[in-house]
């Protein structure tokens, strides 16, 4: 047992503090990671809110990246030193899901009762997102675990745990975009951003952002989009049916975790158009569509949990795509923050002005 410093939650809507807790040694089949760098997510915002559910007190953060500190019994693949990226997807192997390549959306459920963090009294801490990264070092299960190449900067490599690997998996993994097809990304955020990549990299021959920042908009040329629109136009999927030659897009990514904007998402979409829902609404949000026009028109609606990545194959892809010059990661950094400063950067995150916020140790 060691003691380690983490950004602690203790209730909803409140400040972290920072703490000494304590890290166990990892047991068969789990890695300890040094973390370097964890970037702040939307996700772990809307844990912070209070609008998923959870127990407090607990540790967030889910996109990592460090180097392998210990290894438990039965590991192998890996050794200490070993840069690696550290993601929320747990796989167990052997359930439909895992035995298909789907492992993001693993049915064996995690047991909270194994966290491996606890309060010098004890007190068991959830680990949020089964990784607990506003922390110091973190144990995790070898399979949440890609060994990367030592050139890629550790804050760029955060990224490729979940922002990117959802934006890009969502368009390619999930959407399957086709080259010659159109694209409308709602949302120009870390992870639209990555689903405007991920449309480029896939061959969309149009890719059209939106977003009520006209700042965010100008990023999101430079990302990939070939048209931009403000979202807060009256009637926008108007406009972009103009754009498209008055068909719609063929794939429409929401990038936002808003319910409000699903409830007008599918008017975007072109006859046997796609809809991916990419950013996540609070629980207790609901949209509502109207089945009749989207089946009379042949449109499906997607789910896209984490980009149906597969984190061994796609993340040294994404990789070598970086080497290239084709995947931007360094420009999706907006600024590095310690660990004391975590509430500030989880302030700046709210604000809506950061692509990603990264806290380096």
């Amino acid at each position: 047992m060691q003691t380690i410093k983490a950004a602690v939650c203790r209730a909803f809507d409140a400040p972290l503090t920072i703490e000494e807790i304590t890290l166990r040694a990892p047991g068969p089949g789990e890695v300890e990671v040094a973390i370097e760098a964890v970037a702040i997510c939307g996700s772990d915002i809307s844990y912070l809110d209070g609008g998923f559910p959870c127990t407090l007190p607990a540790v967030f953060g889910h996109e990592a990246a460090g180097r392998i500190a210990a290894v438990g019994p039965g590991v192998t693949g890996l050794a200490p030193g070993d840069p690696v990226v550290v993601t929320l997807i747990k796989s167990c192997g052997t359930c439909p899901s895992c035995a298909t390549d789907h492992p993001a959306i693993c049915e064996a459920p995690s047991d909270p009762e194994t966290t491996p963090i606890a309060l010098p009294d004890g007190t068991p801490l959830y680990k949020g997102l089964d990784v607990g990264g506003f922390a110091e070092r973190v144990v995790v299960d070898h399979t949440q675990v890609v060994r990367i190449p030592d050139f890629v900067p550790m804050a760029a490599a955060s990224l490729l745990a979940c922002g990117v690997i959802t934006g890009v998996g969502s368009a390619i993994n999930v959407a399957r975009i086709q080259p010659g097809e159109t694209v409308a990304v709602i949302g120009a955020g870390g992870v639209g951003l990555n689903a405007i990549q991920g449309a480029r990299m896939a061959g969309a021959s149009q890719i059209i952002a939106l977003d009520t920042s006209p700042e965010k908009l100008a990023t999101a040329e430079s990302f990939g989009a070939t048209d931009t629109l403000l979202g807060s136009e009256p009637k926008p999927w108007t406009l972009v049916r103009t754009m498209t030659g008055g068909r719609g897009a063929d794939v429409v990514l929401v990038a936002v975790g808003n319910a409000s904007i699903y409830d007008t998402a599918p008017r975007y979409l072109a006859p046997g158009g796609r809809m991916v829902m990419v950013g996540l609404p609070h629980a207790s949000e609901k949209a509502s569509y109207s089945p009749l026009g989207m089946a009379y028109a042949g449109q499906s609606l997607l789910g896209s949990m984490m980009g149906d990545a597969v984190i061994a194959r796609d993340i040294p892809w994404l990789v070598e795509h970086y080497e290239t010059g084709v995947l931007k990661l360094d420009e999706l950094v907006s600024r590095s923050w310690s660990l004391e400063e975590i509430n500030d950067a989880v302030a700046d995150t709210r604000g809506g002005r950061a692509k990603r916020n990264v806290i380096v140790f």
